[in-house]
């Protein structure tokens, strides 16, 4: 069955995400599984189901509303073409699982074919958006590529009108933006349910990616559902996602721990953390009355997928990751250890089920050995404290290694019991 989007617009009944974007709510299109690939990783399919699940999971039964899991492009091989259609069947119902693939009848019919038959499937046509794209990818001037897209979808929505299709325009950042507001109104009335704009090279700076969305929005057709995919290649993927969002735009591209094509693009746990860690300063960011979920998401799942994910790519969280770091929640210098909540912007065991820990490093002081200590079932009096404090400064020194480990300071301690007098050993 189909219905109208508000201005003459078709699109199919259900389609759960138009539905969202439209309502105000926020919609979350995962990448790491897709554009996460051209970052040099590969996510197993038993994996990706995984994934594809336990972030579902995250907004419970409102999964397939908040989270596009793009799930592969079947065109590479038939091991991915598995790998996608293993996605949309067993993840079904947890998320809106999609295909992704080139603008090439062919690559289409394997797309749907990749997800048809599961619940909230959709596919996502990768199109040129600007002429020097459209020149490289189809030796066609844009405005023809973005003709032959609209009959793409009807063929597609033909195959199986139960189907979504999304189109994504690449180089958009760089294309004209008369032509990008007409190219996404004709493709919406052709049965496109969201059109995303890509900044495909990550060259945008904030203020022009605002521009970016507020003239396509301003132009385009009322019943346009625009979506963001922006690279981080300036190191503003976040930044210029935040833009798209403060222009109106409510389908926003993210991949965990920001992998994707060369420097990435905005992280999943960040974004997901900043939309939801303070109900009223995203309500500033989205300058909207509307919550931004209709369930919001469980934030103490970040920590853990992310390790996941680090674990599954052999990407690692780092001391200085945001969010879900090795560094959030640690403690090793004496002023944070008296006041933590002076030095950090939130509470990560209350948001993230983070335990703040103390680590001993060349910046400690006796508050901090002693804290160490105690955990490790030591009381040192005043002379050993200052005494382990000296050891753990030469040690980090000598081994050129910030941190001492806590099996090597409590080898020290346990030689102040054997022998007293050797506290400065």
């Amino acid at each position: 069955m189909e219905d109208q989007g508000g201005s003459g617009v078709t699109v199919i009944e259900q389609d759960v995400v138009r539905e969202s974007a439209r309502a105000g709510r926020v919609v979350l299109w995962e990448e790491s599984a897709r554009d996460g690939a051209q970052a040099k990783t590969l996510m197993s399919a038993a994996f990706r189901v995984h994934l594809a699940r336990e972030q579902g999971r995250m907004f419970g039964a409102d999964g397939p509303r908040h989270v596009v899991f793009a799930a592969g492009f079947p065109a590479v091989c038939r091991e991915e073409f598995e790998a996608v259609r293993r996605v949309a069947v067993e993840a079904e119902g947890a998320v809106s699982v999609a295909a992704v693939c080139r603008g090439r009848a062919e690559d289409v019919r394997q797309a749907v074919d990749a997800v048809r038959g599961t619940a909230h499937a959709r596919v996502m046509l990768v199109v040129p958006g600007s002429e020097p794209m459209a020149r490289t990818m189809t030796h066609r001037p844009a405005r023809e590529a973005l003709e032959s897209a609209a009959a793409l979808i009807r063929e597609a929505r033909a195959v199986d009108d139960r189907i979504a299709v999304d189109i994504c325009l690449a180089d958009a950042s760089r294309a004209d933006h008369a032509l990008l507001a007409d190219g996404a109104s004709a493709l919406t009335a052709a049965g496109a349910g969201t059109i995303v704009l890509a900044d495909t090279v990550g060259c945008q700076l904030p203020f022009e990616a605002a521009g970016l969305f507020e003239r396509i929005r301003a132009t385009a057709d009322p019943g346009v559902v625009l979506a963001s995919h922006l690279h981080n290649d300036l190191g503003l993927g976040l930044a210029n996602t935040l833009e798209a969002l403060r222009a109106g735009v409510r389908v926003v591209a993210a991949s965990w721990l920001g992998i994707a094509e060369r420097s990435g693009m905005a992280a999943t746990e960040q974004l997901l953390f900043l939309l939801a860690h303070d109900p009223a300063r995203a309500a500033r960011l989205l300058a909207a009355d509307t919550p931004a979920w209709w369930t919001a998401p469980d934030l103490t799942a970040l920590p853990r997928l992310a390790r996941l994910v680090a674990e599954e790519t052999g990407v690692p969280l780092t001391v200085t990751t945001p969010v879900v770091g090795t560094g959030v929640g640690t403690i090793s210098t004496g002023t944070p250890f008296v006041h933590p909540q002076l030095f950090q912007p939130f509470d990560p065991e209350e948001l993230l089920g983070i335990a703040p820990s103390t680590v001993l490093t060349q910046l400690a002081s006796v508050r901090v050995v002693r804290a160490v200590a105690d955990r490790l079932g030591h009381q040192l009096d005043e002379r050993q404290a200052r005494a382990a404090l000296a050891w753990v400064k030469t040690r980090a020194y000598r081994t050129g290694r910030a941190v001492v480990e806590d099996a090597d300071f409590a080898a020290y301690l346990t030689g102040l019991r054997v022998r007293p007098e050797a506290v400065t050993a």
